[in-house]
């Protein structure tokens, strides 16, 4: 696995507010890849709230513009290839689709959004399957909000980000395809996202990076879902 160090300075971490290794405990790492290395598995697909499973678990969902990577992601941190279904045509994660976690909570893969050449019924259709996941799901903990560090956070992210502080439903922003971009596009980067997300009331504090290709990033992603599920 490739480590953070190799990708960020340590001074740059401390300047950008990266969620770092060091800012979780040894404990919760590694009780965290114990977690991820046990079963994975699909459970339900719905195309609306009626079809929602009941449970009484947290939910982690996983939130994002169409490409952004949530579908590979999701396939990373539980090493599992093919459980998300990963695609090269940009939205066809069309339903909210349930995996539960060692039968200890679930990870939710949510539409994704902003697809321009879907139809305006099939848009209207997964935005509004997803505005009712988002303000109206009891068991969601957190949303893991996933940003192309290519592009950075366009109006499109803003506005889902305007749903989810009205909600009240905390989320926490990671970038992903992180290794697509250099250093010096990174810092400019990471300090434009920071200044944008300490404006919102829901935003948790410091980013997250990834790489689902190199897989650097996913003990990070990892640790910090156990600590909220285990909160």
């Amino acid at each position: 696995m490739v480590k953070y160090s190799e990708y960020i300075q340590e001074e740059e971490i401390r300047k950008s507010l990266i969620i770092d290794i060091n800012d979780f405990t040894d404990a919760e790492l590694e009780n965290s890849r114990l977690s991820f290395a046990r079963n994975s598995k699909f459970i339900i697909s719905v195309a609306s709230n009626s079809g929602y499973p009941s449970h009484n678990k947290r939910e982690i969902a996983f939130a994002g513009r169409s490409n952004v990577g949530k579908s590979s992601l999701i396939n990373s941190i539980t090493d599992v290839t093919g459980l998300a279904r990963v695609s090269n045509t940009p939205g066809r994660t069309q339903m909210i689709n349930f995996f539960s976690q060692d039968d200890a909570f679930f990870l939710v893969d949510l539409p994704g959004f902003g697809y321009a050449k879907a139809s305006k019924d099939a848009i209207k259709k997964w935005k509004n399957l997803t505005y009712d996941y988002l303000q109206g799901r009891k068991e969601l903990e957190l949303v893991l909000f996933l940003i192309d560090s290519r592009h950075g956070i366009k109006e499109i992210d803003e506005n889902i980000m305007d749903i989810l502080d009205s909600a009240a439903v905390s989320y926490q922003i990671i970038m992903t395809k992180y290794d697509k971009i250099n250093k010096s596009q990174s810092q400019k980067l990471i300090e434009t996202t920071n200044e944008k997300i300490s404006k919102r009331a829901a935003a948790r504090p410091g980013i997250l990076v990834s790489s689902s290709k190199d897989k650097y990033g996913l003990d990070i992603i990892r640790a910090l879902i156990y600590r909220i599920i285990n909160t």
